[in-house]
């Protein structure tokens, strides 16, 4: 039976460095209480001549790279963002444009911080189902552009970057071959007001008042979304478990949403995981939304923290509200 897995990873961050002084300028805050709030040293927002397409642009060419295929052979590519280029065309078509992927299938969606993870899944699927033989799942976000710089709640998390991974059909079968072992995917619409833009789409379309509001801005309520993040991951996690009968022994690596240190330490703590399988670049690069896992993912491969015939636990959470996990053999 066929299955896929990853061949190539690859991430791309802006150049510019946004260090806490910077984003605390405006709030009463100094650098110190920042890292303490969150586990974020600097963040890197996109220059003024960066679209998320470019970001994304930029991750895909070294998960090529990596993986050693040409663009060209790309069967269809799925980009996470809420930040997009513009409303439509897809920042995937701008994407396989400028990778020349052409003929290529190319969409969007927006699962927030779980887009990656939501991505997977589908490109698993079509993989599975001999559709396509090579995907493209991508993330990239521009959240640099939706803070208000006076809300200490978010100001001082979002970065900007991408991550991307290449995806091939596998008929071997054998159980210690490289594979995607289950995505596990999960929504919360009732909670949907935890995280948010307000402004900016049909339900509430921009104008001088909205723009005048600064509700084009992400608005969050940190204490609640932190608690349902905790909860509903670590649940997940523990079913994901028990599914495919392994365990935190069992792990090379577990690579979570790199939302704050705070969430990461709260989770590694509860699922009982070392500090030494717990994969972290959150103080390096901050709150990239579903940029972050890929991000991390990459690191992770390029670090030699991920290596070959590893078990590696992939969840992420976000707005909708959205989770979701994942099992690799790598």
């Amino acid at each position: 039976m066929r299955r896929s897995r990853i061949v190539g990873t690859g991430s791309y961050i802006p150049v510019r460095a946004v260090s806490n002084g910077e984003v605390s300028q405006s709030l009463r805050l100094n650098s110190d209480a920042v890292y303490r709030r969150t586990g974020i040293r600097v963040r890197h927002w996109a220059s003024d001549e960066q679209a998320t397409s470019h970001l994304a642009e930029e991750a895909a060419r070294r998960a090529v790279e990596a993986a050693g295929v040409n663009a060209s052979s790309v069967d269809a590519i799925l980009i996470s963002t809420t930040s997009p280029d513009m409303a439509f065309p897809s920042t995937a078509c701008h994407v396989q444009r400028s990778l020349g992927a052409c003929g290529a299938a190319a969409f969007d969606l927006a699962a927030s911080c779980s887009g990656f993870l939501y991505g997977l899944s589908m490109a698993d699927r079509l993989i599975r189902s001999g559709q396509f033989y090579c995907c493209l799942v991508a993330a990239a976000e521009v959240k640099s552009r939706f803070l208000d710089l006076q809300d200490a709640a978010t100001a001082i998390l979002f970065g900007d970057g991408a991550g991307a991974a290449i995806l091939v059909g596998d008929d071997a079968d054998a159980p210690g071959l490289p594979h995607i072992m289950g995505v596990h995917l999960y929504a919360d619409g009732a909670r949907h007001g935890l995280i948010r833009v307000p402004a900016g789409g049909s339900r509430q379309p921009s104008s001088l008042q909205t723009v005048q509001g600064r509700l084009h801005a992400i608005r969050m309520q940190g204490g609640p979304l932190y608690r349902v993040a905790v909860k509903r991951l670590a649940e997940a996690v523990k079913d994901l478990f028990k599914e495919f009968g392994v365990g935190v022994d069992d792990l090379g690596q577990a690579i979570f949403h790199q939302a704050n240190g705070r969430l990461l330490t709260a989770l590694g703590s509860r699922l009982g995981i070392p500090p030494q399988k717990l994969f972290s670049v959150i103080e390096q690069f901050g709150n990239t939304s579903s940029a972050s896992l890929p991000i991390a993912l990459d690191q992770a491969v390029r670090n030699g923290r991920v290596r070959a015939g590893d078990l590696v636990l992939l969840g992420t959470f976000g707005g909708g509200l959205t989770w979701a996990t994942a099992l690799l053999r790598w």
